[in-house]
């Protein structure tokens, strides 16, 4: 229920408000329906209008819901005119003073053909209808509409409304309902035109909608007693002269009648009017350059009328239309008959720039000159805008006649096979306001004669030699195809001729062949958008692969020299010495190269790690004895050769650790493997015990002695029984023990020994006494 809206806040302000003085309107409720019509709404010759009718408030008695208004010179946009309200019309007076509206006015009903614009169930209806036969072509009229649903949350709940209805007065017409946001169909209401309205109270608020048409809420310096209003609405249509129409004006409230609104319509505004048409502007609309414009009143010929441009009357022109070919502002004054009343309207007319075009020609070359090939149109697209990008693309026709009536155009332009019976295309292009103009496109078979090419050799100068190998396209091919050619060419490159003729798939300038060693591709010289002419290029890739090229290990002996060489019958040599022979002598360690050349200038490069080497010195021997088959020899040398070893001169090892050695004497070398000779013999000896001896005079192991001992002077060899008692001192030259202690022999079982050399190294260990 709308009483249920929150009216102490608004008492609280309009109670507080410093009243501030305004110039009202006025209202008169006595004006009639014919009145209100004849005199205040229409007030003109230029319409018949009958058949008047008003109705509204029936309470209180005496007081109209409907009547004439005059600002009386205050602030109020329309001076005077006709108010519509939802109660009585003199309540409209200012300054607004917030009354939920109740006039307790039960029998006061709505109306069915606002509630189906507005999809409501209204009340208090007042509505102000006539019929209505136009002299002219166009009406229009302009009215506020004013509510007191604005106030608190009303205009986001309660849809109350206006309409202005029209339709012909003829059997099975509908009405129109011309009070709508402009260019749309929504019905002007106070929940369809409404500012951000926040929450209050137990109410939620609403977002705005179409704002731009709310012009202001009201205060108690207000000329009308509403909450808000909208601006100034404008509701206009086109009518036919001398046909009758039925008009209904419609305003109500929704649901109830608390919370009033009102529309207010300005005097004569409803006036019939003449139309013929919008401005056409350059910046927005303009006449397409060179073509003639008519202005068409679509009034009868048997009115009266004067055309003037720019003020000038157009003398000789008496026409409901009259055709323009230039720029001006176009004014036309027609009197109508039998009412013989003037109306009058102008158009400014602006004509777009002209389009400028430019024909073209395009040249292509034929692969089995049959005269017919394919074209890409595209190429002088901008030839033809004069690169005036503003412009749409341009579209191809196989004639102009199609080309002005924009049909069968060609589909595919970049791929247009040409016909020899239509030697010329038409090019239609259109500026951004769909004015076009249209240029010509000659189609041609390019004849130049191309001299055959000399093939294009390369080498194959990767690791792999499969005769594959990458061209540099314009700078080992281009420069002879344009020898003698006007200036200007362009090479492209392709695969093949079919590629080439439809300019797919070009080949980058850093080719690789897929075809190894010989390939032959297409060259398309063109000059612009033109095909100078095609011709077949030889690719051919050599390859160089010299037997025993491989890289090679060589080795120098200190103070010699060495002599590298590689294969005769090459072109040219050159080594990295600047030598330029097949062969040269080192003498020092370094990395050396040679680089051959063939008669195909063609190169190939064989590379020599040369090492230095000499014969090795053994400088010291370290051995590991008297530990049975464990006793070892391990060799200590230096040199820059790489190096085998030996311990009796004939076998010989990389290893410099000799194991497994039995006692003896032996003469260690070091041989170079690369070819340098042999180090000087170093003497070594292995030492060893025996791990038993066999004292019974059968002249076959009967002493024990220590083989060698007598390379070491100071040694001396104690040896214990089990109890560590001293049975005997061996010196390093004694013949050995023979198993006796105080000349009698000992029994048959282990004794120890300590070997002193006498330098602090001792040697111990244990043997057997066997009988």
């Amino acid at each position: 229920m709308k009483w249920v809206q929150t009216l102490l806040l608004f008492g609280f302000i309009y109670c507080n408000t410093l009243f501030v003085s305004a110039q009202n309107i006025t209202v008169d409720d006595s004006y009639t329906a014919q009145q209100l019509v004849e005199n205040v709404l229409v007030n003109s010759s230029c319409a018949s209008v009958s058949n008047y009718a008003a109705t509204g408030d029936t309470s209180p008695v005496g007081q109209n819901s409907y009547g004439y208004f005059n600002n009386a010179g205050g602030s109020f946009p329309f001076s005077e005119g006709v108010i519509l309200s939802t109660q009585y019309a003199k309540k409209a007076i200012g300054p607004y003073n917030f009354t939920n509206g109740n006039d307790n006015d039960g029998s006061w009903s709505g109306d069915a053909d606002l509630n189906q614009i507005l999809g409501v169930s209204s009340v208090t209806a007042t509505v102000l209808e006539f019929d209505f036969v136009p002299l002219t072509n166009f009406l229009s009229f302009d009215y506020i509409f004013a509510s007191t649903e604005y106030a608190d949350t009303g205009s986001c709940r309660y849809t109350d409304g206006f309409a202005f209805l029209i339709k012909e007065n003829s059997p099975g017409s509908v009405y129109d309902n011309l009070a709508v946001i402009p260019g749309t169909r929504t019905p002007v209401s106070s929940t369809n035109i409404h500012p951000t309205i926040l929450p209050s109270g137990i109410y939620n608020g609403c977002a705005a909608i179409n704002e731009n048409y709310f012009s202001n809420f009201n205060n108690n310096s207000s000329p009308i007693n509403y909450a808000g209003q909208t601006v100034i609405m404008n509701s206009q249509t086109t009518v036919i002269a001398g046909k009758s129409y039925h008009i209904k004006l419609v305003i109500a409230n929704d649901i109830n009648e608390y919370y009033d609104s009102a529309v207010f319509l300005k005097a004569g505004s409803f006036s019939p009017k003449i139309d013929i048409g919008p401005d056409r502007l350059v910046a927005i609309n303009p006449i397409c350059f060179g073509e003639i414009f008519t202005i068409d009143t679509q009034l009868p010929a048997s009115y009266t009328y004067k055309w003037f441009k720019n003020n000038a009357e157009i003398v000789g022109e008496t026409k409901p239309t009259l055709s323009v070919t230039d720029t001006g502002t176009y004014k036309v004054e027609v009197i109508f008959s039998p009412a013989s009343c003037m109306a009058t309207d102008e158009i400014r007319i602006e004509y777009a720039p002209e389009i400028i075009l430019s024909d073209a020609t395009l040249a292509q070359c034929d692969d089995n000159n049959d005269g017919i090939s394919i074209f890409d149109l595209t190429k002088v697209d901008n030839i033809i805008k004069n690169n005036n990008s503003t412009l749409s693309p341009v579209v191809y026709y196989e004639s102009l006649t199609n080309a002005k009536a924009n049909i069968n155009p060609i589909l595919v332009p970049t791929a247009y096979t040409n016909k020899p019976t239509i030697p010329t295309l038409f090019a239609r292009v259109t500026n951004t306001f769909g004015c076009a103009n249209y240029a010509r496109l000659s189609l041609i078979i390019a004849n130049n004669s191309i001299v055959n090419q000399n093939p294009v050799s390369t080498c194959d100068d990767d690791a792999v030699q499969d005769g594959l190998y990458q061209f540099d396209l314009n700078a080992q091919v281009s420069p002879q195809l344009l020898s003698g050619l006007p200036a200007g060419m362009n090479i492209e490159y392709y695969y093949n001729s079919t590629d080439a003729i439809s300019q797919k798939n070009a080949l980058p300038n850093l080719f690789k062949n897929t075809t190894a060693n010989q390939q032959i591709i297409q060259a398309r010289i063109v000059n612009g958008p033109d095909c100078y002419g095609i011709t077949p290029i030889t690719l051919i890739v050599n390859t160089f692969s010299p037997a025993n090229f491989q890289d090679e290990t060589s080795f120098v002996c200190l103070g010699s020299s060495t002599d590298l060489s590689v294969a005769t019958g090459f072109s040219s040599y050159l080594w990295n010495t600047g030598d330029t022979t097949n062969q040269i002598t080192v003498n020092s360690a370094g990395n050396y190269s040679v680089t051959v050349t063939n008669s195909n200038g063609c190169k190939a490069i064989k590379k020599f790690t040369v090492t230095s080497s000499e014969i090795a010195t053994i400088s010291n021997v370290t051995v590991n004895d008297f530990t049975g088959n464990e006793n070892s020899v391990l060799l200590e040398y230096t040199g820059i050769g790489t190096y085998e070893f030996s311990l009796d001169g004939s076998y010989f090892q990389d290893n410099a650790l000799f194991t497994g050695i039995a006692p003896g004497k032996y003469f260690a070398v070091a041989r170079d493997k690369n070819g340098c000779g042999l180090s000087a013999p170093f003497t070594v000896y292995v030492l060893d015990y025996p791990r038993f001896f066999t004292p019974n005079g059968d002249g076959y192991n009967d002493l024990w002695k220590i083989k060698n001992l007598d390379l070491f002077p100071n040694a001396v060899v104690s040896v214990f029984d089990r109890y560590g008692k001293l049975l005997k001192q061996i010196s390093a030259k004694s013949a050995g023990w023979n198993g006796t202690f105080n000349e009698l022999p000992l029994p048959a079982s282990d004794y120890w020994f300590h070997l002193n050399f006498g330098d602090g190294k001792i040697i111990k260990g244990h043997f057997s006494l066997k009988r």
